[in-house]
């Protein structure tokens, strides 16, 4: 498809434009077909020089054979008079000039798509966490139940206690005494030896 655009050209801040016959494949600065006007944006609006210069024969031409102006373009052959009847074009034709790119948009999805991620943990979380504050709520009140409900431990009577503390007493006593009497019958018996065999000594030499 041809289209009649503009070529960029001058130099570094200082822009000056062609209007130019191009195929629609090709680079914006690449080959093209023909110049057919141009376009000087450092000129003022009102000054003596037109911003805009067309061959409007050329492009009349062109327009019959199918090529297509762009939006910027389209604009500027309308202010034509010898062009105004071929061309229309109306502020805002194109819809999509002011949207973001294929890769902007994907980047906005990403943003969007971790922004949700983010809002859902956070979710999941606080839910979670009051969960786990109902639970040990629950637990809590469940604990102070069982206690509240529990049967209270009987005491045992006092002089049950007595007997009882008095009996290990009266066997710590009993097992020492033991040892006592063991250690003084244990030199009667050695003596007792002794004196056998003196008392059979006496008898033989007797």
């Amino acid at each position: 498809m041809l289209k009649i655009r503009l070529a960029r050209g001058g130099a570094k801040k200082r822009p000056y434009y062609y209007i130019v016959i191009a195929d629609s494949h090709s680079p914006r600065d690449g080959k093209f077909l023909e110049r057919v006007g141009t376009y000087n944006p450092m000129l003022p609006k009102d000054g003596d020089k037109p911003r805009v210069t067309l061959k409007s024969d050329r492009i009349a031409e062109w327009l019959g054979k199918g090529a297509q102006p762009t939006d910027r373009v389209a604009r500027f052959l309308s202010q034509d008079e010898a062009l105004a009847g071929k061309v229309k074009w109306t502020q805002g034709q194109n819809l999509k000039k002011g949207e973001p790119g294929k890769k902007a948009q994907e980047r906005a999805a990403e943003r969007a798509q971790r922004e949700a991620d983010r809002a859902e943990a956070e979710a999941a979380a606080k839910v979670e966490a009051a969960e786990a504050a109902q639970r040990a709520k629950e637990e809590a009140a469940a604990a102070a139940e069982a206690a509240k409900n529990a049967p209270p431990v009987e005491e045992a009577p006092a002089e049950e206690t007595v007997a009882e503390e008095a009996a290990p007493a009266e066997e710590a006593a009993a097992e020492g005494a033991a040892p006592e009497a063991a250690a003084e019958e244990a030199p009667a018996a050695e003596a007792a030896a002794e004196e056998a065999p003196a008392a059979e000594e006496e008898k033989t030499e007797a």
